[in-house]
């Protein structure tokens, strides 16, 4: 699809097909979806999981119930079933796109930090999501989608953190870098 855009450039998605044989199945559909699509779309999911089975949606959850079944103890098996759903549904995206590469391309951050040091950075931002999203009783998806569309007041003050932590990061970095992240 390209090189991706400095961010002081204007980003453009085009979801048109100009050819009559589009080389991947992806190249028909957009970039990602509008947040006016995509937020409706997920908040529906949400809705429906609670209509149809009256449980709350979450991907750490999801995670943990596997890690359950690994170790051998009780599990919920739907919740397993929406992890490999994740992993799958990246695998099929992947497969039906340009194919998987592993590159040690990161973006912006990738063009600001050699290798040697975004490794680490990148070890340690997963193990303090991860020791946040155990902290708090759940991640972004399961506190900012289920919890806060039932109004808990745990969920309200962990999505106002974490969007609070988000904007006072990209503030930081962007005044570090000149604007170049």
């Amino acid at each position: 699809m390209g090189q991706r855009p400095r961010a002081s450039e204007p980003v453009e998605y085009d979801s048109v097909v100009t050819s009559s044989s589009p080389e991947t199945l992806l190249d028909i559909l957009p970039d990602r979806l509008a947040w006016y699509i995509a937020g409706p779309l997920m908040g529906l999911c949400v809705v429906a999981l609670y209509a149809l089975a009256n449980k709350p949606l979450g991907a750490t959850t999801a995670y943990s119930e596997t890690v359950r079944l690994v170790r051998g103890l009780s599990f919920d098996a739907w919740r397993v079933w929406l992890l490999f759903g994740f992993i799958g549904g990246a695998l099929v995206a992947a497969l039906l796109g340009p194919g998987i590469s592993f590159t040690t391309d990161y973006g912006e951050l990738g063009d600001a930090l050699p290798l040697v040091g975004l490794i680490p950075l990148l070890i340690a931002a997963g193990l303090v999501m991860g020791f946040g999203a155990r902290w708090s009783g759940g991640c972004t998806s399961g506190h900012g989608l289920r919890g806060s569309a039932s109004l808990s007041p745990a969920s309200l003050a962990a999505t106002g953190t974490f969007m609070a932590t988000a904007i006072a990061i990209t503030a930081i970095l962007h005044f570090v870098t000149g604007g170049e992240l």
